[in-house]
């Protein structure tokens, strides 16, 4: 799965891939660190077990190639053929051996890298439709199968951990969900959230009156965004520090 044969010639999306590859071997050693037998616990994501996650990634490689293939041809097609296939096909895929949903895995992953790899440079900038019936370039599906696989690597529950993360990963995480809020801030009445890393270096203005300041380290700050837990992570001068709001 190395980035040295991809087709295109970009090198922030050269480092986009290998980020994203990265984090599918980060996965994929989470899971196959599991015993057969805990495939059946409990996951960090409410109401679903490992096996729900592991069907989610494996599928979520499936449905993120269908775009890939989308912007190569021009024919559409779609992550999914309605908003009900996704949480049926997980739920299918939650029934299979553990060696199947293993395979699964890794082989829709594979499928996934190989056209990322043969995609060429001018058709990266294609318009596709994401699940949430967002366009954007194909070049978006990196990123999103980045989030899914680092992610959800922790939320298997088993070690993984956002301290493991590349610092580049941490910080474009605390960005996406800064403009996530920023963005949905009037239409949800969310106050401003501002970051202060304590282990990155200080760039951050004197904040205004109203201003929910967060600080602790990059890591503990995204996985407290992110709905991870809070642990390291506290309001500056003092108070509650709020629960955060949705990300995605």
């Amino acid at each position: 799965m190395g980035a040295r044969t991809d087709r295109t010639s970009d090198p922030a999306l050269q480092r986009a891939l290998l980020l994203a590859r990265h984090g599918q071997a980060y996965f994929a050693r989470t899971v196959h660190r599991l015993s057969d037998e805990e495939f059946d616990a409990p996951s960090l994501l409410p109401g679903w077990n490992r096996r729900h996650v592991i069907a989610h990634v494996g599928l979520n490689a499936r449905a993120l190639t269908r775009l890939i293939e989308w912007a190569d041809t021009g024919v559409e097609t779609p992550m999914y053929s309605s908003p009900g296939q996704r949480a049926e096909e997980i739920d299918l895929a939650a029934t299979l051996a553990p060696q199947a949903l293993r395979n699964l895995c890794d082989h829709a992953a594979i499928h996934l890298s190989v056209e990322w790899r043969d995609l060429p440079d001018e058709r990266w900038s294609n318009l596709v439709r994401t699940a949430q019936g967002r366009t954007v370039p194909a070049s978006e599906t990196v990123w999103m199968r980045t989030r899914e696989v680092w992610m959800h690597a922790v939320d298997l529950a088993s070690g993984a951990a956002f301290a493991d993360f590349p610092p580049e990963l941490v910080d474009a995480l605390l960005a996406d969900v800064r403009a996530s809020w920023a963005r949905r801030a009037a239409t949800e009445e969310l106050p401003e959230f501002v970051f202060e890393p304590t282990d990155r270096l200080s760039t951050t203005a004197e904040p205004h009156p109203g201003v929910v300041v967060v600080s602790g380290p990059a890591a503990a700050l995204a996985s407290w965004a992110t709905g991870r837990g809070g642990a390291g992570v506290e309001r500056a001068g003092g108070g509650t520090l709020p629960a955060p709001p949705r990300w995605l």
